[in-house]
């Protein structure tokens, strides 16, 4: 019979529960929506998850942000004049016909539930940002920073 090497796992990592991370880089419904459902869905199932707002996405946590998220038809339809506000309140009359919580709403679930928001450092340098510029309860990282915590997470998501 062959050796079996013992392996041994380190206690913290059976105690920690399982993270997730979604990154969010668009200002916009459909870009705002799903991290903010897969995190809050992560948190109720007793993970970790933290959603990284990074280049336009950034704007979603910016004070009174989450509010101006729009719906941009892709293709060319989004390129004709006064078709993302048709289509933004198309999609925010959807929305609310199916019962579906505002972006803001969202929001509060996510953090009442846990959910940590991180704010890109360099996107923040980049649109001349400071933290007063943002939500309450935003963390700002450095991409390093954020990849340190990625990469020991079960689940890492562009969304």
């Amino acid at each position: 019979m062959a050796d079996v090497e013992e392996r041994t796992v380190d206690p913290s990592l059976e105690s920690s529960p399982e993270s997730c991370t979604f990154i969010c880089s668009r200002d916009t419904l459909d870009g705002a929506y799903p991290a903010l459902v897969l995190a809050i869905n992560a948190r109720r199932l007793g993970m970790e998850a933290t959603v990284f707002y990074t280049f336009m996405g950034i704007n979603i946590v910016r004070r009174g942000g989450a509010a101006k998220c729009r719906f941009i038809p892709p293709g060319p339809m989004g390129a004709i004049p006064g078709m993302a506000s048709v289509a933004t309140r198309m999609m925010k009359k959807q929305i609310d016909e199916a019962e579906i919580p505002t972006v803001e709403e969202l929001m509060e679930v996510a953090q009442l539930e846990g959910v940590k928001f991180v704010a890109c450092r360099m996107t923040m340098d980049m649109m001349k940002l400071s933290a007063e510029d943002l939500m309450e309860g935003i963390e700002i990282q450095t991409a390093e920073d954020y990849l340190k915590h990625a990469r020991s997470c079960k689940i890492n998501m562009f969304t």
